[in-house]
C-alpha cells in the first residue's frame, strides 16, 4: 500500500490552494479526484479581493488580472412606485483603503487551472483524476505517533478499489463529502422556501447597466447581475429570485428568462445564448466537526454551505485551504509542532459559523420586500468589508498573541493592511503587502521610525542582534544547511527621508547574504517616504504607528498579524517563536 503525507480528496478551491502550499515546501500529497479531468466549466466566478491578493503572493495575480472581469461599481435599482424600475444610487464596489487590489469575476475553472499551474511548477505535482473516494478508516492507536500512517483511504477507479495510507488527509470533496460522511459528521443548520435560479448569458437588451455590477428590487422579484468575463464582451451573469413555494428541481430555463422580463419591466432583452442555468434553494449549514484526532480535516464545502450571492463560496473555501496548507508544511518539514494544526480548526471553524451568519443577513437583505431602497443600498454597502473577504479574525492560539494598540489599524489576529512604501535599494515604490510572498515565511516587521536619529538607530541594532544571536530566534529555528532569512526573514520600514541614511547604518543582519550565488539582499529595507513617481504613501499613518514609538509586528506566513510588539519588546519575539516551532540544534 502506497503512503503519502498528506491524502487530498477533492481538487477544488479548497484542496488545491493546500496542493498548492505542500508543493511550495517540497512534499508530494496524493489528489485524489472523482471528475475524469481538469474542471472545464466551474460555477463560482467571483474572487473577492482577498482572494486576488493571495493569488499575488503566490505569484500569479498578473494572469488572473489581465483575463479577469474587473467589478468597479455597483448600480442599484428599485421600484418607483409605478410598476417601473429606476436608479436609486451608485457605489464603489470596494471602498477605498480596503485593499489594493480589486474584486474580479473569473470562471472557477480557469483559476483552478492557474493553481495547477503553478503547483506544477513548484515540485511536478499532479492530481489523479477517476478516482472515487468511498470509505476512510484510521487506526485509533496511531494518532499520537507522529512518525505513523494511521489512515487508509479507499477509492475506486476503473472499478478497482484502491488503498493509499497517509499521516493526513484533508477532505475538500464537497457538499456530499463522502468523507464528512464516513467520519459520521452532520450538518448543521437550515434550508428556506426562497428559491432562485442564475444562468449565464448573452442578452441582446437596452438596460444601460448591464455591463455594471447591478441589484434590480422590484415587485416582480429581484435581480443580481454580474458581467462577466471572456471574449464575448456582453457575457452576463442573472441572479434570479424566484420566490418561495416553488421546488427548484420543477424550474426551467423559460421560467428564469421570463421572470427576467417581467422584473426588467420597461426594458428590453432578449437572450441571445444561454452559456449556463441552474436553480437552487438557499441553505446555510456547517458541520459540527472540523477534524479527528487532528489527522483528518474537512474543508471548503464539505463543511459549509450557503447562498452564492454574496461570491463567498470559493473564496472561503480558496482560503480553508490556504489556512491548513501552510501549517500541515511546517509540522511534515519538522520546523513546527503538530499542535499547530490546532489553529486550523479553532480559526476555519469561527469564519464557517461567520460566514453562515452573515449569509442569513445578506440573503434577508436581498430577497425582503420590507427595506427601502435607501436601507438596502446601505445594508450592501456595510456589507462591503466583508464581501472583500477582510474581515476574517481568528482568536487568541499559540500564533495569534492578545491585542495591541500600537498600531490603531493593525489588528493581531486579521490580515496586515498593504501600505504604500519606498524600496530604499532602488527606490521602487510598490504595496507593502506584495513583498510578504507565499513561501512560507515568518515575517518581522521592524517600523523603527527615523533612522537618521541615533537613538532608534540603536534601538534596531539591539533588536537586530538579539534576533541573529546564536539562542536568538532565528539560529534556534532555522536548519542550519539552509538560507538564514529561509523560515524568518526581517523586514525594516523606516520613517522619513531616505536620503539621509546611509546602507552603512543599518545593521547588516537586515541584508544578509543569501541564496545560490551568496549575495546580499538588499530587498528588505523599506520607507515611508515620497516616491518619484506615485507620491507619499503615508504608510506609518495609514497602519496607526507613532514614528516616534514605533513597532515590532510579527506575521504569519498565511499574512496574518501574530504580535504587534514595543520596540523594547523583542525579547517576547523568540518566546513566542518557542511556543509552536521546534529547536533546530
Amino acid at each position: 500500500m502506497e503512503k503519502f503525507d498528506v491524502i487530498i480528496c477533492g481538487s477544488g478551491s479548497a484542496g488545491l490552494s493546500a496542493a498548492l502550499w505542500l508543493a511550495r515546501h517540497g512534499i508530494r500529497s496524493k489528489i485524489l479526484e472523482r471528475r475524469d479531468g481538469p474542471m472545464k466549466m466551474g460555477q463560482a466566478d467571483g474572487v473577492q479581493c482577498r482572494t486576488v491578493e493571495i493569488f499575488e503572493s503566490f505569484g500569479v495575480s498578473e494572469e488572473l488580472l489581465r483575463e479577469a472581469y474587473h467589478v468597479l461599481e455597483v448600480s442599484f435599482w428599485a421600484d418607483d412606485g409605478t410598476g417601473a424600475i429606476k436608479r436609486t444610487g451608485r457605489t464603489a464596489d470596494t471602498a477605498p483603503g480596503l485593499s489594493h487590489q480589486p474584486h474580479v469575476i473569473l470562471n472557477q475553472a480557469r483559476i483552478n487551472g492557474l493553481l495547477i499551474e503553478l503547483m506544477q511548477k513548484y515540485n511536478d505535482q499532479k492530481i489523479d483524476y477517476g478516482y472515487n473516494v468511498v470509505d476512510l478508516h484510521i487506526d485509533s492507536a496511531s494518532p499520537s505517533d507522529l512518525d505513523a500512517y494511521p489512515i487508509t483511504v479507499s477509492a475506486e477507479r476503473d472499478g478497482k478499489i484502491e488503498k493509499f495510507a497517509a499521516k493526513y488527509v484533508l477532505g475538500a470533496d464537497g457538499a456530499h463529502s463522502t468523507i464528512r460522511k464516513t467520519l459520521d459528521f452532520k450538518m448543521e443548520g437550515d434550508s428556506t422556501d426562497s428559491v432562485w435560479g442564475v444562468m449565464d448569458m448573452i442578452p441582446r437588451t437596452n438596460f444601460p447597466d448591464f455591463r455594471k455590477k447591478s441589484t434590480i428590487r422590484s415587485k416582480a422579484g429581484n435581480i443580481l447581475i454580474i458581467p462577466r468575463e471572456g471574449d464575448n464582451r456582453n457575457l452576463t451573469r442573472f441572479y434570479i429570485e424566484i420566490g418561495q413555494g416553488t421546488n427548484a428541481k420543477d424550474v426551467t430555463l423559460e421560467d428564469l428568462q421570463n421572470r427576467a422580463k417581467s422584473i426588467l419591466q420597461l426594458y428590453e432583452i432578449e437572450f441571445v445564448e444561454t452559456v449556463w442555468w441552474s436553480a437552487y434553494s438557499i441553505g446555510q449549514r456547517h458541520a459540527d466537526f472540523f477534524h479527528k484526532d487532528y489527522r483528518v480535516f474537512l474543508a471548503g464545502d464539505a463543511c459549509h454551505t450557503h447562498s452564492p450571492k454574496a461570491g463567498q463560496g470559493m473564496n472561503v473555501s480558496f482560503q480553508d485551504g490556504y489556512n491548513i496548507g501552510w501549517k500541515l508544511g511546517e509540522v511534515l518539514t519538522g520546523l513546527a509542532s503538530p499542535s499547530i494544526l490546532e489553529t486550523y480548526v479553532l480559526e476555519r471553524r469561527k469564519t464557517a459559523i461567520d460566514l453562515i451568519n452573515f449569509d442569513r443577513y445578506f440573503s434577508k437583505l436581498f430577497s425582503s420586500g420590507n427595506t427601502t431602497p435607501a436601507e438596502f443600498q446601505d445594508g450592501f454597502i456595510q456589507s462591503g468589508k466583508y464581501t472583500a473577504g477582510l474581515t476574517a479574525k481568528y482568536n487568541l492560539s499559540s500564533i495569534t498573541a492578545s491585542e495591541s494598540q500600537l498600531a490603531s489599524n493593525i489588528t493581531v489576529g486579521m490580515r496586515l493592511p498593504s501600505a504604500h512604501v519606498v524600496r530604499y535599494c532602488d527606490s521602487k515604490p510598490l504595496q507593502l503587502m506584495s513583498r510578504l510572498t507565499s513561501d512560507g515565511r515568518w515575517r518581522i516587521l521592524i517600523f523603527a521610525g527615523d533612522l537618521s536619529v541615533g537613538e532608534n538607530r540603536a534601538k534596531l541594532d539591539t533588536i537586530g542582534k538579539y534576533l541573529t544571536s546564536e539562542d536568538g530566534p532565528i539560529r534556534t529555528y532555522t536548519p542550519s544547511s539552509d538560507d538564514f532569512d529561509s523560515l524568518m526573514e526581517l523586514i525594516i520600514v523606516g520613517h522619513g527621508n531616505r536620503h539621509d541614511v546611509e546602507l552603512e547604518q543599518i545593521p547588516e543582519c537586515f541584508y544578509p547574504v543569501t541564496g545560490k550565488n551568496q549575495t546580499r539582499d538588499l530587498h528588505k529595507i523599506y520607507y515611508d517616504d515620497e516616491s518619484y513617481n506615485k507620491g507619499h504613501g503615508h504608510a506609518y499613518e495609514f497602519l496607526g504607528i507613532n514614528p516616534k514609538e514605533g513597532a515590532l509586528v510579527v506575521v504569519r506566513p498565511d499574512q496574518y498579524v501574530s504580535a504587534v510588539l514595543n520596540l523594547r519588546e523583542y525579547e517576547e519575539v523568540g518566546k513566542f517563536f518557542g511556543g509552536f516551532l521546534l529547536s533546530q540544534r
